[in-house]
């Protein structure tokens, strides 16, 4: 099977014209046979960066973070409108698998007014197929995202094999890993806003202790494209290129190695071919969810029940 990344970001805080993106990087993957198109970390409408790198984000009741952080839940993708209706058409005509990032927003019932950082798996007739909500925003996140629920730790089976997703820092959660791992994933795709080095780290790692391939998918955002009410902290070092987030995608074999080698600051499409037929073969010496687990010794409970509307 062939992987489309998207390596490039969408028009920030523009769900609309990131929608119009998308469509047209769904064409480019569908002229290079791609099977699967992954997006990155809320990359509807864009990972908020900006509470890792502007000044007075943390202070309370501060209008120009107030006003920024309403820009972002404007833009945000609410799932009982019609907000991505073109986007499941298109992958539908196309019949093409997608993994999406995004800011999704609750507009009624209840947990309405709150941002979640999620995830889409939908498949080739333009379906959702698991929708996952991260479950711990990290660090600064929690000024912008609420926490998410274990509804979405699931595997969906795909004419390729079991798909699955975690984002960002859930993979650095073992009991999440253990989750997934107990459902068989043969492709996992590993949501980050730019894959630096822990983070390939913690997506090769898991490749290798769930004998599946996985995609790290990062993605590029320049200087300029942050909100213009925010101003750059001063403790901030900015890289020469003036990229704030510098992509990084690359893609593991279920032994650890490396398929496709990390590809920064470039925001052309990555495509990789890999061969899930070969990761049985990598069970024989380690199966975290059989031979090589003691569920004599230890139990895992998972609350799936979804907490908001």
């Amino acid at each position: 099977m062939i992987i489309a990344i998207v390596q490039e970001g969408p028009v920030y805080n523009q769900l609309d014209k990131s929608l119009e993106k998308a469509l047209d990087l769904i064409h480019l993957a569908k002229k290079n046979h791609a099977d699967l198109i992954v997006f990155g970390e809320s990359w509807f409408s864009g990972y908020p960066v900006w509470i890792d790198f502007c000044k007075d984000v943390n202070l309370w009741d501060h209008e120009p973070i107030k006003n920024v952080w309403s820009e972002m839940y404007r833009n945000s993708v609410d799932l009982k409108s019609a907000d991505l209706s073109s986007f499941f058409q298109v992958l539908k005509d196309n019949k093409m698998y997608a993994v999406a990032g995004l800011n999704e927003k609750i507009t009624s019932g209840k947990g309405n007014k709150s941002i979640y950082n999620s995830v889409l798996t939908i498949g080739p007739n333009g379906n959702i197929l698991n929708h996952h909500r991260k479950l711990m925003p990290t660090y600064t996140e929690k000024l912008v995202y609420a926490t998410g629920d274990g509804a979405g730790l699931n595997t969906v089976d795909t004419s390729f094999g079991r798909l699955g997703s975690l984002i960002c820092w859930e993979h650095w959660m073992p009991l999440t890993r253990q989750a997934m791992h107990d459902q068989a994933e043969d492709l996992h795709i590993a949501l980050w806003p730019f894959v630096k080095e822990a983070n390939h780290l913690a997506s090769r790692h898991y490749a290798i202790e769930g004998r599946c391939h996985v995609v790290a998918v990062g993605q590029v955002m320049q200087l300029d494209e942050l909100p213009k009410q925010l101003e750059i902290s001063d403790s901030i070092s900015l890289p020469v290129n003036n990229l704030l987030l510098g992509g990084g995608s690359a893609v593991y074999a279920p032994n650890g190695d490396i398929l496709k080698k990390a590809v920064y600051d470039s925001k052309d499409m990555i495509f990789c071919e890999i061969d899930i037929s070969s990761n049985i073969k990598e069970n024989m010496n380690l199966s975290v969810s059989g031979h090589y687990q003691r569920n004599d010794v230890f139990t895992l409970g998972i609350n799936k029940m979804r907490e908001t509307d």
